[in-house]
Order: structure tokens, then C-alpha cells, then sequence
């Protein structure tokens, strides 16, 4: 199984890339994927995705170490997700709290990934917008530009808030699976030279694999379109894609 990733910052954010990715293994079994997109018209909101994009890696350290000596066993991918998801809740209300930051600072949507390498099926729950391509299967969350983010729901009781959930999809076979944020719709001409109507760079995006021996082949994409086609996204872009 290889995992491919990149950010890239769009060309209508002049200062930071909003947008965050994390990739990290629980033993040897179980790997967890995400990416974040901080909300553009809250506080700083690259800090809101970078945050929810590093608490997991402490996390995933913390599960690794339990899952080596046995002290925990999931049903599923699901029930490891789910506790997952719990203590990252923990973690940002912890990180809300010591650095007493304000609502609009927490802004971020998460698109959550679990993998049992060894079962071979996994999990995405999705708190916001972006895109899921399973095995092909393309599911597009928008929500009108008007994300739930997760921060609005720091406060709530955490059964009740993860009961509500709807945009959760389930899998049994990894062929080609990919989480992108919505900066994957936002592919723009930047040059007079422009040659893209030739390509549909989202199509190109998810399911080129030309260059899979290539670790970075997600980055080579990108700039395949922006050298090659004068396409380059508006919007910030964050995507894992797992091939096996």
C-alpha cells in the first residue's frame, strides 16, 4: 500500500495556506489519514487546520504504544476511529482552554480516514465539505460554502455530537482511495497560454497514477497541470490518496 500527499496553497491566498494534511501508522495494522481546511473568514485560520492536523500525531503515538502491548482492541475500523475522534476532542478543548482561544479561532472542517490494513476496509467521516473517491466511486460533501466546522462543536457532549453524523462512508476494498479538500474544485487558468481545455484536472487529479513509483506523484500532478496547462487551484488544496 503507498500513500501519496501535498498541499498546495491557492492563488487567491496571498499569505498562508489554510489547508493541512496528517498521515501516521497505529503498529503495523492501522493507518490514519486526514485533511483539514481552515475557514478563510475566521482568526488565523491556518492555525485552526495546522492544530487539528497535529494533534492526531500525538494521538496516533499514544494508540500505537497501547495497541503494542495489547491494552486496546477495536471491533473495527470504525470503533478505532471513533476513539480516536474522541480524544482529539479532548486535546482541542485542552488546547482551547490554555491558550483560551475563541470560536473563530477553531475553525477547521476534518476529513478523517481509518485503515485496517489487515481486514482491508476502513472508514471516513467527513465534518464539513470536500471530496471522497472510493475504488472510483466519487462522493462530493458541499454544504454551501458554509461548513459545520468542528470547532462550533467543542463544548457538546461527544456521544451525542458523534450520533449525529451523517457523512460517514464505510469501505471494504482499497484499490485507490483519496480525501481532498474543496480546493480540488478551484482550478483556474493563470496564464494568456492557457491550454486546459485538453483536461479536466479533477479527473486528471484522481485518477492519473502515470507516476506512482514516483512517492511525490500527487505534487508532480499539479505541477503537470500548472506547467503543462497553465491550471493552478484558487483555493487551497490538501489530498491523501492511498493506492495498493
Amino acid at each position: 500500500m503507498k500513500i501519496y500527499t501535498t498541499l498546495q496553497k491557492g492563488e487567491h491566498h496571498l499569505n498562508y495556506c489554510e489547508d493541512y494534511f496528517f498521515v501516521g501508522n497505529i503498529g503495523d495494522s492501522k493507518t490514519l489519514c486526514a485533511v483539514m481546511d481552515g475557514c478563510t473568514m475566521a482568526t488565523e485560520s491556518y492555525f485552526a487546520a495546522t492544530l487539528t492536523g497535529k494533534l492526531p500525531r500525538k494521538i496516533v503515538k499514544e494508540k500505537s504504544y497501547k495497541d503494542f502491548y495489547g491494552l486496546e482492541v477495536y471491533a473495527s475500523a470504525e470503533n478505532c476511529l471513533k476513539s480516536i475522534l474522541a480524544d482529539l476532542f479532548k486535546e482541542l478543548n485542552t488546547a482551547r482552554n490554555q491558550l483560551m482561544l475563541e470560536t473563530t479561532e477553531l475553525l477547521t472542517t476534518l476529513m478523517i480516514m481509518l485503515i485496517d490494513k489487515n481486514a482491508r476496509q476502513g472508514v471516513i467521516l467527513v465534518v464539513g465539505d470536500g471530496l471522497v473517491s472510493i475504488n472510483g466511486h466519487i462522493t462530493i460533501f458541499d454544504q454551501d460554502n458554509i461548513p459545520d466546522y468542528l470547532g462550533y462543536h467543542l463544548h457538546e457532549d461527544f456521544e451525542n455530537w458523534y450520533n449525529t453524523q451523517q457523512q460517514k462512508i464505510l469501505f471494504h476494498e482499497i484499490h485507490d482511495i483519496i480525501v481532498a479538500t474543496n480546493g480540488i474544485f478551484t482550478f483556474m487558468p493563470i496564464d494568456k497560454n492557457n491550454r486546459s481545455e485538453n483536461i479536466d484536472p479533477v479527473d486528471f487529479m484522481l485518477s492519473d497514477k502515470t507516476n506512482k513509483q514516483n512517492r511525490e506523484m500527487l505534487s508532480w500532478q499539479l505541477k503537470h497541470l500548472q506547467l503543462n496547462y497553465g491550471l493552478m487551484p484558487a483555493d487551497d488544496l490538501a489530498m491523501v490518496r492511498v493506492l495498493a
